[in-house]
Protein backbone atom coordinates (compact mmCIF):
# COMPACT_ATOMS: atom_id res chain seq x y z
CA UNK A 1 0.00 0.00 0.00
CA UNK A 2 1.75 3.36 -0.39
CA UNK A 3 1.21 7.07 1.13
CA UNK A 4 0.46 9.79 -0.76
CA UNK A 5 0.97 13.55 -0.25
CA UNK A 6 0.49 16.72 -2.64
CA UNK A 7 0.37 20.29 -1.59
CA UNK A 8 1.40 23.70 -3.38
CA UNK A 9 4.69 25.35 -2.93
CA UNK A 10 5.31 29.37 -3.65
CA UNK A 11 8.90 29.92 -4.68
CA UNK A 12 9.79 33.83 -5.03
CA UNK A 13 11.62 35.15 -8.09
CA UNK A 14 14.67 37.12 -7.64
CA UNK A 15 13.42 39.68 -10.35
CA UNK A 16 9.84 39.77 -11.79
CA UNK A 17 9.18 37.92 -15.14
CA UNK A 18 7.50 39.72 -17.51
CA UNK A 19 5.96 37.61 -20.94
CA UNK A 20 2.83 39.08 -23.22
CA UNK A 21 0.15 37.90 -20.66
CA UNK A 22 2.02 39.45 -17.62
CA UNK A 23 4.34 39.86 -14.89
CA UNK A 24 4.94 36.96 -12.11
CA UNK A 25 6.97 37.62 -8.85
CA UNK A 26 6.61 33.67 -7.78
CA UNK A 27 6.26 30.38 -8.44
CA UNK A 28 3.34 28.36 -7.72
CA UNK A 29 3.99 24.80 -7.76
CA UNK A 30 2.15 21.47 -6.84
CA UNK A 31 4.30 18.29 -5.63
CA UNK A 32 3.30 14.96 -4.68
CA UNK A 33 4.93 12.25 -2.47
CA UNK A 34 4.13 8.84 -3.24
CA UNK A 35 6.01 6.48 -0.45
CA UNK A 36 5.76 2.83 -0.79
CA UNK A 37 7.94 0.26 1.38
CA UNK A 38 10.17 3.36 2.46
CA UNK A 39 11.04 4.43 -0.99
CA UNK A 40 9.61 8.08 -1.68
CA UNK A 41 9.08 9.24 -5.17
CA UNK A 42 8.70 13.32 -5.50
CA UNK A 43 6.61 14.98 -8.80
CA UNK A 44 6.07 18.73 -9.41
CA UNK A 45 3.98 20.47 -11.68
CA UNK A 46 3.30 23.87 -12.17
CA UNK A 47 -0.36 24.99 -12.93
CA UNK A 48 -0.75 27.37 -15.99
CA UNK A 49 -3.87 29.66 -16.13
CA UNK A 50 -3.60 29.90 -19.32
CA UNK A 51 -5.10 26.35 -20.44
CA UNK A 52 -7.56 26.46 -17.18
CA UNK A 53 -5.46 25.49 -14.40
CA UNK A 54 -4.79 26.63 -10.93
CA UNK A 55 -3.38 25.39 -7.58
CA UNK A 56 -6.32 24.14 -6.44
CA UNK A 57 -7.52 22.76 -9.60
CA UNK A 58 -5.09 20.78 -10.29
CA UNK A 59 -4.70 19.45 -6.14
CA UNK A 60 -8.20 18.47 -7.03
CA UNK A 61 -7.71 16.34 -9.77
CA UNK A 62 -4.68 14.81 -8.04
CA UNK A 63 -6.94 14.16 -4.87
CA UNK A 64 -9.75 12.38 -6.88
CA UNK A 65 -6.33 9.82 -8.11
CA UNK A 66 -5.26 8.90 -4.55
CA UNK A 67 -7.59 6.05 -3.81
CA UNK A 68 -6.24 4.48 -7.25
CA UNK A 69 -2.92 5.72 -6.78
CA UNK A 70 -2.72 4.35 -2.78
CA UNK A 71 -3.23 0.75 -4.69
CA UNK A 72 -0.63 0.72 -7.22
CA UNK A 73 -1.89 2.57 -10.28
CA UNK A 74 0.77 2.68 -12.68
CA UNK A 75 2.15 4.94 -15.25
CA UNK A 76 0.46 3.64 -18.05
CA UNK A 77 -3.20 3.14 -16.09
CA UNK A 78 -2.49 6.60 -15.00
CA UNK A 79 -2.40 8.26 -18.64
CA UNK A 80 -5.95 7.20 -19.32
CA UNK A 81 -7.44 8.30 -15.80
CA UNK A 82 -6.54 12.28 -16.45
CA UNK A 83 -5.98 14.53 -19.19
CA UNK A 84 -2.22 15.45 -20.00
CA UNK A 85 -1.58 18.59 -17.95
CA UNK A 86 -0.11 19.72 -14.75
CA UNK A 87 -2.07 17.47 -12.54
CA UNK A 88 -0.75 14.10 -14.59
CA UNK A 89 2.40 15.57 -14.39
CA UNK A 90 3.00 15.57 -10.63
CA UNK A 91 1.86 12.18 -10.46
CA UNK A 92 3.52 11.07 -13.08
CA UNK A 93 6.95 12.34 -12.43
CA UNK A 94 6.29 11.11 -9.20
CA UNK A 95 5.99 7.45 -9.98
CA UNK A 96 8.57 8.02 -12.18
CA UNK A 97 11.14 9.15 -9.57
CA UNK A 98 9.86 6.03 -7.11
CA UNK A 99 10.44 3.38 -10.09
CA UNK A 100 13.77 4.61 -10.12
CA UNK A 101 14.68 4.70 -6.67
CA UNK A 102 13.04 1.22 -6.11
CA UNK A 103 15.32 -0.09 -9.13
CA UNK A 104 18.44 1.39 -7.79
CA UNK A 105 18.94 3.65 -11.22
CA UNK A 106 18.91 7.04 -12.33
CA UNK A 107 16.01 8.59 -14.44
CA UNK A 108 18.27 8.50 -17.40
CA UNK A 109 19.21 4.81 -17.23
CA UNK A 110 15.42 4.11 -16.64
CA UNK A 111 15.20 5.64 -20.07
CA UNK A 112 17.45 4.01 -21.60
CA UNK A 113 19.47 7.26 -22.48
CA UNK A 114 22.29 8.72 -21.88
CA UNK A 115 23.05 12.74 -20.77
CA UNK A 116 26.06 14.73 -21.68
CA UNK A 117 27.32 16.55 -18.86
CA UNK A 118 26.90 19.72 -19.91
CA UNK A 119 23.78 20.49 -21.42
CA UNK A 120 23.61 24.55 -23.20
CA UNK A 121 20.30 25.84 -21.91
CA UNK A 122 18.53 29.06 -22.93
CA UNK A 123 18.08 31.87 -20.91
CA UNK A 124 15.39 33.88 -20.99
CA UNK A 125 15.35 38.02 -21.70
CA UNK A 126 11.89 39.26 -20.18
CA UNK A 127 9.52 42.23 -21.55
CA UNK A 128 11.32 45.11 -20.57
CA UNK A 129 11.66 48.49 -22.32
CA UNK A 130 14.22 47.94 -25.43
CA UNK A 131 17.41 49.58 -23.48
CA UNK A 132 16.61 47.48 -20.47
CA UNK A 133 16.41 43.95 -22.62
CA UNK A 134 19.65 44.80 -24.26
CA UNK A 135 20.88 45.29 -21.07
CA UNK A 136 19.86 42.56 -19.74
CA UNK A 137 20.85 40.22 -22.68
CA UNK A 138 24.52 41.86 -22.39
CA UNK A 139 24.80 40.59 -19.03
CA UNK A 140 23.45 37.05 -19.72
CA UNK A 141 26.22 36.97 -22.74
CA UNK A 142 29.29 38.28 -20.35
CA UNK A 143 27.82 35.87 -17.67
CA UNK A 144 28.43 32.97 -20.11
CA UNK A 145 24.38 32.64 -21.68
CA UNK A 146 25.39 32.06 -25.63
CA UNK A 147 21.63 30.71 -26.60
CA UNK A 148 18.99 34.01 -25.28
CA UNK A 149 15.18 33.54 -25.99
CA UNK A 150 13.44 36.92 -25.98
CA UNK A 151 10.19 37.62 -25.21
CA UNK A 152 8.40 39.39 -27.11
CA UNK A 153 4.40 41.00 -27.19
CA UNK A 154 3.12 43.13 -30.08
CA UNK A 155 5.20 46.45 -28.70
CA UNK A 156 8.09 47.75 -30.01
CA UNK A 157 9.35 44.41 -31.76
CA UNK A 158 12.20 45.89 -34.04
CA UNK A 159 13.04 48.16 -31.39
CA UNK A 160 13.71 45.62 -28.59
CA UNK A 161 14.91 43.35 -31.35
CA UNK A 162 17.76 45.76 -32.21
CA UNK A 163 18.97 46.86 -29.28
CA UNK A 164 19.30 43.32 -28.11
CA UNK A 165 21.18 42.19 -30.94
CA UNK A 166 23.38 45.35 -31.11
CA UNK A 167 24.26 44.78 -27.66
CA UNK A 168 25.11 40.58 -28.29
CA UNK A 169 25.90 40.10 -31.88
CA UNK A 170 27.09 36.87 -31.61
CA UNK A 171 24.41 35.11 -29.59
CA UNK A 172 22.03 32.61 -30.56
CA UNK A 173 18.64 34.18 -30.28
CA UNK A 174 15.20 32.80 -30.41
CA UNK A 175 11.98 34.56 -30.25
CA UNK A 176 8.81 33.64 -27.93
CA UNK A 177 6.03 35.70 -28.95
CA UNK A 178 3.23 33.74 -26.90
CA UNK A 179 0.40 33.90 -28.96
CA UNK A 180 0.74 37.72 -29.09
CA UNK A 181 0.74 38.75 -32.90
CA UNK A 182 -1.91 38.02 -35.35
CA UNK A 183 -1.48 37.40 -39.08
CA UNK A 184 -1.48 41.17 -40.59
CA UNK A 185 2.33 41.91 -40.31
CA UNK A 186 3.06 37.75 -39.79
CA UNK A 187 5.63 38.33 -42.81
CA UNK A 188 7.06 41.36 -42.07
CA UNK A 189 7.97 40.18 -38.75
CA UNK A 190 9.51 37.10 -39.80
CA UNK A 191 11.72 38.87 -42.36
CA UNK A 192 13.04 41.34 -39.84
CA UNK A 193 13.89 38.35 -37.18
CA UNK A 194 15.43 36.79 -40.17
CA UNK A 195 17.45 39.82 -40.94
CA UNK A 196 18.34 39.72 -37.67
CA UNK A 197 19.79 36.58 -37.65
CA UNK A 198 17.19 34.88 -35.17
CA UNK A 199 17.39 30.79 -35.17
CA UNK A 200 13.50 30.54 -34.17
CA UNK A 201 10.08 32.14 -33.96
CA UNK A 202 7.91 30.17 -31.06
CA UNK A 203 4.42 30.53 -31.23
CA UNK A 204 3.91 33.95 -33.07
CA UNK A 205 -0.12 33.46 -33.18
CA UNK A 206 -3.47 32.53 -30.63
CA UNK A 207 -3.37 28.70 -30.82
CA UNK A 208 -6.64 29.12 -32.46
CA UNK A 209 -5.29 31.16 -35.45
CA UNK A 210 -2.81 27.99 -36.69
CA UNK A 211 -4.42 27.15 -39.87
CA UNK A 212 -2.94 31.19 -41.21
CA UNK A 213 0.29 29.09 -40.57
CA UNK A 214 -0.81 26.32 -43.78
CA UNK A 215 1.58 26.61 -46.70
CA UNK A 216 2.83 30.25 -44.81
CA UNK A 217 6.26 30.58 -46.28
CA UNK A 218 8.41 32.34 -43.54
CA UNK A 219 12.32 32.91 -43.59
CA UNK A 220 13.08 30.93 -40.15
CA UNK A 221 11.84 28.16 -37.97
CA UNK A 222 8.22 28.41 -36.58
CA UNK A 223 7.67 26.32 -33.35
CA UNK A 224 4.27 25.11 -31.96
CA UNK A 225 4.11 25.76 -27.89
CA UNK A 226 0.87 26.41 -27.02
CA UNK A 227 -0.78 24.91 -29.92
CA UNK A 228 1.01 21.69 -29.57
CA UNK A 229 0.77 19.40 -25.80
CA UNK A 230 0.23 15.53 -27.09
CA UNK A 231 0.71 13.30 -29.77
CA UNK A 232 -2.81 14.37 -30.79
CA UNK A 233 -2.28 17.52 -32.04
CA UNK A 234 0.51 16.54 -34.42
CA UNK A 235 -1.74 15.83 -37.21
CA UNK A 236 -3.03 19.51 -37.60
CA UNK A 237 0.73 21.12 -36.76
CA UNK A 238 1.72 19.28 -40.04
CA UNK A 239 2.66 22.08 -42.73
CA UNK A 240 2.24 24.97 -40.21
CA UNK A 241 4.97 24.77 -37.79
CA UNK A 242 9.12 23.38 -37.99
CA UNK A 243 9.39 22.55 -34.53
CA UNK A 244 7.39 21.13 -31.36
CA UNK A 245 8.11 22.45 -27.71
CA UNK A 246 7.67 19.72 -25.67
CA UNK A 247 6.92 20.60 -21.59
CA UNK A 248 6.52 17.90 -19.05
CA UNK A 249 3.14 20.12 -17.74
CA UNK A 250 1.64 20.26 -21.20
CA UNK A 251 2.16 16.79 -21.73
CA UNK A 252 0.98 15.19 -18.45
CA UNK A 253 4.61 14.33 -17.79
CA UNK A 254 7.15 12.23 -18.63
CA UNK A 255 5.43 8.40 -20.38
CA UNK A 256 3.89 10.95 -22.82
CA UNK A 257 6.95 13.20 -23.78
CA UNK A 258 8.83 10.64 -24.81
CA UNK A 259 6.06 9.55 -26.80
CA UNK A 260 5.24 12.66 -28.21
CA UNK A 261 9.07 13.29 -29.02
CA UNK A 262 9.39 9.91 -30.78
CA UNK A 263 6.44 10.89 -32.97
CA UNK A 264 7.20 13.99 -33.76
CA UNK A 265 10.65 13.38 -34.93
CA UNK A 266 9.41 10.54 -36.86
CA UNK A 267 7.09 12.72 -38.79
CA UNK A 268 9.98 15.34 -39.61
CA UNK A 269 9.21 17.84 -36.68
CA UNK A 270 12.31 18.89 -34.83
CA UNK A 271 12.15 19.12 -30.92
CA UNK A 272 12.67 22.39 -28.17
CA UNK A 273 12.36 21.36 -24.50
CA UNK A 274 11.07 23.55 -22.74
CA UNK A 275 9.68 24.27 -19.04
CA UNK A 276 7.39 26.28 -16.80
CA UNK A 277 8.90 28.84 -13.38
CA UNK A 278 9.61 25.81 -11.34
CA UNK A 279 12.99 24.12 -8.89
CA UNK A 280 15.11 21.81 -9.86
CA UNK A 281 12.69 19.02 -9.31
CA UNK A 282 11.21 19.62 -12.02
CA UNK A 283 14.03 20.03 -14.11
CA UNK A 284 15.45 16.97 -13.14
CA UNK A 285 11.60 15.18 -14.38
CA UNK A 286 12.60 16.38 -18.07
CA UNK A 287 16.40 15.68 -18.46
CA UNK A 288 16.00 12.42 -20.05
CA UNK A 289 14.32 14.43 -23.20
CA UNK A 290 18.09 16.55 -23.48
CA UNK A 291 19.69 14.14 -26.24
CA UNK A 292 16.96 14.81 -28.71
CA UNK A 293 15.61 18.46 -28.50
CA UNK A 294 17.48 21.19 -31.07
CA UNK A 295 17.21 23.56 -28.18
CA UNK A 296 16.81 23.12 -24.65
CA UNK A 297 14.64 25.80 -22.47
CA UNK A 298 15.46 25.02 -18.83
CA UNK A 299 16.32 28.30 -17.12
CA UNK A 300 13.07 27.98 -14.83
CA UNK A 301 15.19 27.41 -11.41
CA UNK A 302 17.62 30.11 -12.28
CA UNK A 303 14.74 33.08 -11.66
CA UNK A 304 14.51 31.77 -8.20
CA UNK A 305 15.39 33.60 -5.23
CA UNK A 306 16.34 29.91 -3.43
CA UNK A 307 16.12 26.10 -4.95
CA UNK A 308 15.55 23.03 -3.53
CA UNK A 309 18.06 21.32 -2.20
CA UNK A 310 20.60 19.93 -3.90
CA UNK A 311 20.06 22.33 -6.80
CA UNK A 312 20.92 21.75 -10.13
CA UNK A 313 23.83 24.02 -11.25
CA UNK A 314 23.49 26.12 -13.65
CA UNK A 315 26.76 27.83 -14.89
CA UNK A 316 28.12 30.47 -18.27
CA UNK A 317 24.86 29.39 -19.86
CA UNK A 318 25.28 25.67 -19.20
CA UNK A 319 23.58 23.13 -17.31
CA UNK A 320 26.02 21.12 -15.51
CA UNK A 321 24.88 17.65 -14.29
CA UNK A 322 27.58 15.88 -12.23
CA UNK A 323 26.28 12.25 -11.68
CA UNK A 324 25.49 12.88 -8.02
CA UNK A 325 23.02 16.11 -8.98
CA UNK A 326 20.77 14.13 -11.61
CA UNK A 327 20.89 10.94 -9.45
CA UNK A 328 19.73 12.40 -6.45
Amino acid sequence: MRTVKSYPEAWPLHSPFVISRGSRTEAHVVVVEIEQDGVKGIGEATPYARYGESETSVLQQIAAQLPAIQNGMTRSELQHALPAGAARNALDSALWDLERQQQGKTLQALCGVHLASDITTAHTVSIDTPEAMASSALALWQHGATLLKIKLDHHLISERLVAIRTAVPDATLIVDANESWHAEGLAARCQLLADLNVAMLEQPLPAAEDAVLSHFVHPLPICADESCHTREQLAQLKGRYDMVNIKLDKTGGLTEALALASEARQQGFAVMLGCMLCTSRAIRAALPLTPIAKFADLDGPTWLAADVEPPLHFERGVLKLAAASVAD
